[in-house]
């Protein structure tokens, strides 16, 4: 049997190199349609890595409240969106002081400035640094972590200490080469004792998350001065289980704390990190559905054109068929013949579309979105099962066309 399949591999290829430029066109043709499939499948996988990678480090305990609902504004145009209140600093202290539900913990933060310049000695980074205001709950909060040094303590908070925790690309730039636990940085004049770096987080839809400092929330609320800024609360609860009631009873708590009376909706917004990314999830299963769509109907019009080609060579070969009958060929040598030819052309196909896809929706797409690139098996397993189906459907027809001629009539064949 293995002998059988080499003789006819070999075949196969001395067919495929006398017709070159049909076989390169046909490779080209099924190469396009794995492409599309495989490129649109790698590029949601980049896509779901980065989203799960961003909000399940969250875990499925924690929620946000904020100045809006975005679930709510989703397919709203700005006529009809309602233009919430900030959420001001008493307000989201008021909600910490008056939030005790048990087991959980609140964290306030605010963004103090965009496109800041931080400088270490001689050294500068370029003005594209965030400074987050926060307190000692906000790493835990917000799933982050520290890969050296600390997270602030209640000490740094409470006392105001000029200390920060940088992104980790810190590490890349102004304090290349060196320990930066300990090291003084300076922003906007103020100095500040490096404490902690970040674990690299990477982008998030072009927002880079590693090119940021984070100060006490109250030495930022002195020194970055700015009107009308919004405050982040985030809360975690220790048991996930009670995490319906811990919402509920901060809906409750906010509801009081912005003076909302009973027929009120809400002003403000409820994001819960499970809901959030089941959301986001949902809407990457509809991009792998549309990714199928797409493939399926390039590869049936690439199946169809592999098919025609392999007709037109099976009347090309009569003759050649009619001679290895009259030898003795069976009728499943003859069909094997031509359907390992069918076989060779698809993986050659199925070969240039997965690279191609590969390269493209996923090393490109991670290059794009400055994230790591996950090895897209599903991609490439979805790439397989199609070349295994182009081939049954290409090659069956025309292999059992080829082993069912006559070979007397073959042979007399011009």
């Amino acid at each position: 049997m293995f002998n059988l399949f080499r003789e006819n591999t070999k075949i196969a290829l001395g067919s495929i190199r006398s017709q070159l430029l049909r076989t390169i066109l046909t490779v080209a043709i099924i190469g396009i349609g794995i492409f599309a499939l495989v490129g649109i499948l790698a590029a949601v996988a980049v896509l779901e890595s980065t989203i799960t990678g961003d909000f399940a480090t969250m875990g499925t305990n924690t929620f946000s409240i904020s100045r809006y609902d975005f679930s709510e504004q989703i397919g709203r145009n700005g006529d009809g969106t309602k233009v919430n209140a900030i959420i001001s600093y008493p307000q989201a202290k008021d909600f910490q002081e008056k939030y005790n539900f048990p087991g959980s913990t609140v964290s306030l933060s605010f963004t103090a400035a965009r496109s800041a310049e931080v400088r270490h000695k001689s050294e500068k980074t370029d003005p594209e640094i965030t400074i987050l205001g926060a307190d000692e709950y906000f790493l835990p909060n917000s799933g982050l972590e520290t890969t050296k040094g600390r997270n602030f303590n209640n000490f740094d908070i409470s006392n105001n200490n000029h200390v920060c925790i940088v992104g980790s690309d810190f590490e890349k730039g102004i304090l290349k080469d060196m320990n930066p636990i300990g090291k003084m940085i300076s922003i906007r004049g103020a100095k500040f004792k490096v404490i902690g770096v970040l674990k690299e987080r990477g982008s998030t839809f072009g927002n880079r998350q590693d090119l940021r400092v984070i100060v006490p929330i109250q030495l930022a609320r002195s020194l970055f001065t700015a009107p009308n800024i919004n405050y982040d609360i985030k809360v975690m609860t220790a048991n996930k289980d009670l995490l319906d009631a811990s919402v509920d009873e901060a809906i409750i708590t906010m509801r009081r704390v912005r003076g909302l009376n009973p027929v009120e909706d809400n002003n403000f917004g409820v994001e819960r990190s499970d809901e959030l990314l089941k959301t986001l999830i949902s809407q990457t299963d509809t991009l792998n559905i549309a990714a199928w769509v797409i493939g399926i109907i390039t590869v049936f019009g690439s199946s169809i054109a592999l098919m025609n080609i392999m007709l037109v060579s099976v009347t090309e070969r009569t003759r050649e068929i009619g001679v290895r009958k009259s030898l003795g060929a069976k009728k499943i040598t003859i069909a094997t013949q031509f359907f390992t030819e069918t076989l060779i052309v698809s993986l050659m196909g199925g070969a240039l579309g997965i690279i191609l896809g590969v390269l493209t929706g996923g090393v490109g797409v991670s290059l794009l979105m400055d994230v790591s690139f996950p090895i897209p098996w599903m991609a490439i397993f979805a790439a397989l099962t199609t070349i295994l189906v182009v081939t049954l459907f290409s090659g069956s027809y025309p292999a059992i066309k080829a082993a069912a001629l006559d070979p007397v009539e073959a042979l007399r064949h011009e």
